[in-house]
């Protein structure tokens, strides 16, 4: 057993504070007697809640603030929610590990218990991912999208209060918060695909900090790595930050990883689709030739329109 202080930076967020006290827990249980302590930090991302993302500057402003601790050496750690991750990571910085894949999918979370077929026309759907503008839109243009930004409680309580008929959140968040019975539907393949590496939390570090390296490998999922670099390596290829309507989900079954992704237009009046399979041990090129074909099939012309 190591003995170090490890200090996490965390959003302060709820379910931010999840995860870290998961990871926190997880360490503990792997290195009895270890001291983790909790450095929370209150991010760009979460201080301007009244713009849209995309028009911000995306969902890095979540984590720039918790890599600067790290570099700093104000925390040793950081924990991510992997899909707020960008695919290019500052210098002197790793993602070192990926922990076990929760549920992946969005949720429909509507007021009244109607599914997404069974809703109204106009009526309005909260959600801030032109992602899941794109693909509602494609399976339900009569739908009225409608900007939705806060926390996973703000959301709800929005709904709640009658200014959506339904909003869109992840099936991981709602569900580590305790909060599954609100999921009124999951909206799963083939016609709804989740963001990269949506249900994955990740594990950031000093690249030359070995001791913390050490104390975390323990916790690394290596299946869940697998599918999280491939998907990682279509959004990388792509440059798509959340200002691109890309959806992408990597399964692994035995030693095959299975790849879909999809780019669309905002309004979901344009779709280009690609998918493939490869061995385990190439997953990032198989994200990279995903990638190639969804260039081919017209997806930079999407990209350039926005």
């Amino acid at each position: 057993m190591m003995s170090k202080l490890v200090k996490i930076a965390t959003r302060k967020s709820a379910l931010a504070l999840w995860q870290a006290n998961h990871v926190q827990a997880l360490l503990c249980d792997a290195h009895p007697g270890i001291d983790v302590e909790l450095v929370k930090i209150v991010t760009k991302g979460d201080r301007i809640i009244d713009r849209p993302l995309a028009e911000i500057g995306g969902k890095g402003l979540f984590l720039k603030e918790l890599e600067t601790a790290l570099l700093n050496g104000d925390a040793d750690l950081a924990v991510h929610s992997m899909k707020d991750v960008p695919a290019e990571m500052p210098a002197g910085l790793v993602l070192e590990a990926v922990l076990p894949r929760a549920n992946p999918y969005d949720a429909l979370v509507s007021r009244d218990g109607r599914l997404l077929a069974e809703l109204p026309a106009g009526s309005r759907i909260g959600t801030c991912s032109l992602r899941r503008q794109s693909m509602l839109l494609a399976l339900r243009p009569d739908l009225v999208v409608t900007e939705l930004r806060g926390n996973v409680d703000t959301r709800l309580r929005k709904l709640d209060e009658g200014q959506y008929e339904a909003i869109i959140l992840a099936c991981a968040g709602l569900q580590r918060l305790g909060l599954g019975d609100r999921i009124t539907e999951t909206l799963d393949g083939p016609g709804w695909l989740p963001a990269s590496t949506q249900g994955i939390i990740g594990l950031q570090c000093r690249e030359d900090d070995a001791q913390t390296k050490a104390l975390i490998a323990p916790l690394a999922d290596q299946d869940t790595a697998v599918v999280a670099f491939a998907e990682r390596a279509v959004a990388r290829v792509l440059e798509a930050s959340c200002q691109v309507p890309l959806a992408v989900h990597g399964v692994l079954t035995g030693d095959m990883v299975k790849l879909d992704a999809v780019v669309g237009t905002p309004d979901g009046t344009e779709v280009v689709k690609a998918s493939g399979n490869a061995p385990a041990s190439q997953a990032v090129t198989l994200g990279e030739q995903i990638a190639a074909d969804l260039i081919k099939n017209g997806a930079k012309k999407i990209i350039q329109s926005l």
